[in-house]
């Protein structure tokens, strides 16, 4: 009875809260990885506005890591929580086995690429003169790391999948509380700069990987790492990658976004302009990573029942996790609105920036109350083996419209139209999402509608 997964028996309500919260917090916990190493280097007297603004030019590398993570992670954890619905552990295990090795192989790859061509790719990402040195000295760091970030974050999806989102959760709480210990000690105590922030954010990272690959050979796991399912299937690598590729694309896109949104500021606005947002990114990130976590809890829940053909558990849980969803960033919300200067000067004391960043902080997120909404219901197709509707939907908003908004609004208005950019992107993908969701959800079941994307494996 031990191994029987509560995903297609107990009430939808309790196990969204089972598996969600976990997430949530694991998620804002995990947040604090970039966020904290942001706090620690804006308020630092060597580093400032400057080292602020070297690992905002980063920001974008580092999404693409973390972009490799979903792509074999909650692609892998969907399959295998699908196989699961089936009762086929075997190849729920085969697909383990199979996302383990990509993860490995896809860090390894970004160390290499990143080490040879460092300068290059952080100048076309937007590095000035001023801040280049910087971005440097802390991404060669991270380069150094990327294994350990792509193989803890990838196969902590599969814990959350095993059944075990407690687990998945202490994954986070690990990693981040060894990172945010880490950062005093290596950047006020050993005053190691950028390089001790980059230190302790690796450090963390490979502690964590050797905590998650000890789980799949434990007591506690479900399912197992066997080495006869480490061997790459053609079959289970492409099943693996087409449903990892919306969270990917997104990824990716969020990157090119912020890419794009670099050399834009730097051109309307200065290096002031690029710390701004880069305080700005971890504002939104600390606010929309509950609502990640809330996907990543429904994630397992609706994979798990629509491979069981269980529908009518899928409704409600999407229904509650939208409800929460939106209550989450409305909260957000009312806090931007109520102290925005207090936020920024989390990040850094500088009047300039402080004046600067707060009216930046209004605009960016004037429609914030709409992505929640947005987030859940385009990463259901996902969760259904439907990766081209999610896809779409999820470069919508970052991709299709936010880049040329980007690129178009600050010409008519400056600096203004480029913030706001967002909440126009904002409203453009949540009417598209919402219009695609209400058909979506009304044809689950129907075998036409369940198939048209995806032809998962029956053999």
């Amino acid at each position: 009875m031990e191994n029987i997964n509560p995903l297609g028996q107990e009430k939808v309500s309790k196990l969204l809260v089972k598996f969600s919260i976990p997430a949530i917090i694991g998620m804002m916990v995990n947040a604090l990885y970039n966020v904290v190493d942001r706090i620690f280097i804006g308020n630092s007297t060597d580093l400032g506005s400057n080292g602020l603004a070297g690992i905002t030019i980063g920001f974008p590398i580092m999404i693409i890591l973390l972009a490799i993570g979903i792509l074999f992670g909650v692609g892998g954890a969907t399959l295998f929580s699908i196989r699961l619905g089936e009762k086929q552990q075997d190849k729920a295990e085969n697909v383990l086995g199979n996302a383990f090795i990509l993860l490995i192989i896809a860090g390894f790859a970004f160390m290499v690429i990143g080490q040879i061509f460092l300068k290059p790719i952080l100048s076309a990402f937007g590095a000035s003169e001023a801040v280049l040195p910087y971005a440097t000295e802390y991404m060669r760091v991270i380069f150094f790391g990327a294994i350990f970030q792509v193989v803890s974050m990838g196969l902590n999806n599969f814990i959350r999948a095993d059944g075990n989102p407690k687990i998945a959760m202490l994954t986070m709480f690990l990693g981040a509380g060894i990172n945010i210990l880490l950062d005093p000690l290596f950047i006020f105590v050993f005053k190691m700069g950028m390089t001790g922030a980059a230190l302790a954010t690796i450090l963390a990272q490979a502690i964590s990987t050797i905590w998650v690959i000890a789980y799949f050979f434990g007591k506690k796991s479900r399912n197992k790492l066997k080495l006869k399912y480490m061997k790459l299937k053609f079959s289970i690598v492409s099943k693996i990658t087409s449903l990892g590729l919306p969270g990917f694309s997104m990824q990716v896109a969020a990157s090119l976004l912020n890419m794009v949104l670099n050399k834009s500021l730097f051109l309307y606005g200065g290096d002031i302009a690029i710390s701004s947002m880069g305080i700005i990114n971890s504002l939104q990130t600390i606010l929309l990573m509950p609502i990640i976590g809330l996907n990543q809890g429904l994630q397992p829940i609706v994979s798990y029942n629509f491979g069981a053909k269980q529908y009518d558990r899928i409704k409600t849980a999407v229904k509650l996790a939208i409800t929460a969803s939106t209550v989450i960033v409305v909260l957000g919300y009312a806090a931007v609105i109520l102290f925005p200067e207090q936020l920024i000067t989390l990040f850094n004391q500088e009047p300039e920036l402080i004046a600067f960043g707060s009216d930046a902080l209004l605009k960016w997120f004037l429609f914030l109350p709409i992505i929640g909404f947005q987030i859940i219901c385009a990463n259901f197709f996902q969760a259904i083996g439907r990766p081209k509707s999610s896809m779409l939907l999820t470069l919508s908003r970052q991709l299709i419209v936010l880049i040329p908004a980007i690129i178009i609004f600050p010409k008519i208005w400056g600096i203004n139209g480029l913030f706001y950019a967002a909440p126009f992107a904002d409203l453009v993908s949540a009417l598209l999402t919402g219009t695609w969701f209400y058909y979506g959800i009304r044809k689950l079941g129907r075998s036409e509608f369940d198939n048209a994307d995806l032809s998962l494996e029956k053999g």
